[in-house]
């Protein structure tokens, strides 16, 4: 089981987290700052990241930048865990593509369920390997999908999103749905970062983007063939 990387500069919190994961049979690697958490992100390769928003040497949100622009991180879940509560400090961390967001003071216990949680969204479906809708094909295998044969730059989010509409093409995929698929949670703060990362697909899909339609009232589809 690959390690979860705990970054979080409160000790006394960052050792419960550890204890905790240590007790439920995963390996914890911590880090108290930014820089040294984003510098472990890179070389120990793990599994998961819970990442605190208000670090010392580098802020969890430029972190979290950094952790997507570099190709060994980009695909890596992350949970986010601060003291940021309010509303549209959630929404900003979902919209840039956390997978979950958990505000302080929290229970470990539920920490705990979310990243149990997280981590078996993101595992890669064994029993097939390719999935095509039309000129779009989702490689599980690889987590990458290819519009016209040509690798698409998405976040790990986005390819969740992705794999769940090429798993259903041309069925109409409910708001709850989704939001249960990619995120474990359908409240409304996640139902507006749905239509976000919509938006951002069918940015991504170029000529394709017609094919992501929008079934209102309902949620979404991914049509194998466009309309005539």
């Amino acid at each position: 089981m690959d390690p979860i990387l705990v970054i979080e500069d409160e000790i006394d919190i960052a050792e419960l987290i550890a204890l905790n994961l240590m007790q439920a049979g995963f390996s914890p690697i911590l880090a108290h700052d930014g820089i040294t958490g984003l510098d472990l992100a890179k070389s120990g390769n793990p599994g998961l990241i819970v990442l605190d928003l208000n670090l010392p040497r580098m802020d969890g949100m430029r972190v979290f930048s950094e952790l997507r622009r570099d190709p060994r991180t980009l695909r890596t879940p992350v949970i986010m865990l601060t003291a940021r509560a309010l509303p549209e400090d959630r929404v900003a961390g979902l919209t840039l593509g956390a997978d979950d967001y958990v505000t302080k003071p929290f229970s470990v216990k539920e920490l705990l369920l979310r990243i149990k949680a997280v981590l078996k969204r993101s595992a890669v479906h064994t029993g097939f390997k390719r999935l095509c809708a039309g000129p779009i094909c989702f490689d599980s295998a690889a987590l990458q999908c290819y519009v016209d044969n040509s690798p698409l730059d998405l976040t790990l989010t986005e390819c969740k999103l992705l794999r769940h509409l090429c798993e259903h093409a041309d069925q109409i995929c409910e708001r709850n749905e989704l939001l249960r698929s990619v995120w474990a949670h359908s409240d409304d703060t996640h139902s507006r970062t749905l239509d976000t990362h919509i938006k951002r697909l069918r940015v991504k899909l170029g000529l394709h983007a017609e094919r992501l339609e929008t079934a209102r009232g309902n949620g979404y589809l991914l049509r194998t063939a466009p309309l005539s």
